[in-house]
């Protein structure tokens, strides 16, 4: 076996990024997990910086924020099954703190699908709140300080 593939994560500014978004985002949540198409799509996305994750030069994650007062507000948080265990999650989700904290934002919330609190715990959020449904998935809110 060679090294690991290389990993970068970018801003996506252009269409074909913006494109690429799209496509992880359906695979993941619409056709892996069975997110109505509707509801993948908001009215956050136009105003929401997205990150788009390469591993090996191919696009294989993403995930997003926008800005609620000063809080950030991450989520559709997605990478694809062949890329899974490769810290394509980790290094969106530290880009997308770092690009809070340098915003000025003070606080960052998601989303939490119940099985990834675990994940998101590792990087000092806190699950409070009862469960909800979001796209037909059990959810919790979880919150850190930037």
């Amino acid at each position: 076996m060679g090294p690991p593939a290389a990993l970068t994560v970018q801003v996506a500014t252009t269409p074909a990024a913006w494109a690429q978004v799209l496509a992880i985002r359906l695979n993941v949540f619409v056709y892996e997990q069975g997110v109505p198409l509707a509801e993948e799509l908001d009215e956050h996305d136009p105003e929401a910086l997205h990150l788009l994750a390469y591993l090996g030069g191919r696009p294989v994650g993403t995930g997003r924020y926008y800005a609620e007062g000063e809080r950030a507000v991450i989520g559709r948080m997605a990478v694809l099954p062949a890329a899974r265990g490769a810290g394509v999650g980790a290094a969106i989700l530290g880009e997308l703190l770092r690009q809070a904290q340098e915003r000025g934002l003070r606080a960052a919330t998601l989303a939490a699908q119940l099985h990834a609190r675990p994940f998101y715990a590792r990087f000092g959020f806190v699950a409070s709140g009862p469960y909800f449904l979001d796209g037909g998935i059990l959810h919790q809110r979880m919150d850190r300080a930037l």
